[in-house]
């Protein structure tokens, strides 16, 4: 089963000045490929802390595939490409067409009359020199690079291939959904069956349903999550979710039918009916006592 990890690369997301949005893409797409997110990295703009992040996930269970967001572009900071290039002891090679795109951009800054220095070009051509042995990515109306990197093979051989993407979300979103996802995750992993249950007591009442549950079906993953609903959310095989979601939905039966349950109900209707009251500015003598039976 191909698994997934994520390596977010940005000072700005460290420094809280901007929300990191790639991440939670990430994890729907790979959800509706059945495709689990194994954990999710963020590290500065450094190569050590790329380094580090990236050998760890390489030590994991394969085939993984282990996406990268931001620090592709031209500006010093920009150093993810040379830092997976380095953790994967490859060298850097320019691609023909990045480079055609760079030199494009560089001839309309000159054209705009921005001074296009030796030193100027250099830096932006930065964004076209690529770990060797890399697969470019791209999307229709594109302009920032994205790279595969097989690492034994890749995902096919049942290695690790690591996708460096853009942090701008849009051309993340763009070249995950339209290069990343066709190319690396479909038809890999069966897509899990999910059910979810709604209910209004308190988790804890539960708590043996869900452990009879994961321990009846192990392949079963059971989330419970609070709220007004609460849900419980299973997934996995169809004939097991379906047989797990239906021991927790006669427990819920059971609890409704209780005098627990009944009374919980009682007072949660209560509540909502001096909620309503005084919304209305309808307010009645009996609110203090309701309130204190509930």
């Amino acid at each position: 089963m191909l698994e997934a990890s994520m390596i977010v690369v940005g000072d700005e997301i460290l420094g809280g000045y901007v929300t990191d949005e790639n991440s939670p893409l990430l994890a729907r797409v790979l959800r509706d490929h059945g495709v689990g997110l194994s954990c999710v990295h963020v590290v500065a703009d450094d190569p050590a802390a790329i380094d580090e992040a990236l050998s760890l996930e390489l030590s994991r269970a394969r085939p993984r595939v282990v996406v990268t967001s931001g620090g592709v572009g031209s500006t010093p900071d920009d150093l993810t490409f040379e830092a997976v290039a380095a953790s994967l002891g490859r060298d850097l090679v320019t691609d023909p067409t990045i480079g055609a795109k760079v030199d494009g951009a560089l001839a309309w800054s000159a054209e705009q009359g921005f001074p296009v220095s030796e030193e100027f070009a250099w830096h932006v051509l930065r964004m076209a020199r690529i770990p060797q042995g890399s697969r470019l990515v791209e999307r229709s109306g594109g302009w920032a690079p994205g790279v595969l990197v097989d690492v034994e093979g890749g995902v096919d051989a049942g290695g690790v291939t690591v996708a460096i993407l853009p942090g701008v979300p849009s051309e993340f979103a763009a070249l995950l959904t339209e290069a990343v996802a066709p190319q690396v995750l479909a038809g890999r992993n069966p897509t899990p069956y999910v059910a979810e249950l709604t209910h209004r007591y308190p988790e804890s009442v539960l708590n043996l349903a869900f452990v009879e549950v994961m321990e009846r079906y192990p392949d079963v993953k059971l989330g419970s999550y609070p709220g007004r609903p609460a849900i419980v959310r299973l997934s996995g095989v169809r004939s097991q979710v379906e047989a797990a979601a239906a021991r927790i939905a006669a427990v819920l039966a059971e609890l409704d039918a209780s005098d627990a349950g009944q009374r919980l109900a009682a007072a949660r209707a209560a509540r909502e009916a001096r909620a309503t009251g005084t919304r209305s500015g309808a307010a009645t003598p009996a609110d203090a006592e309701t309130e204190e039976e509930a």
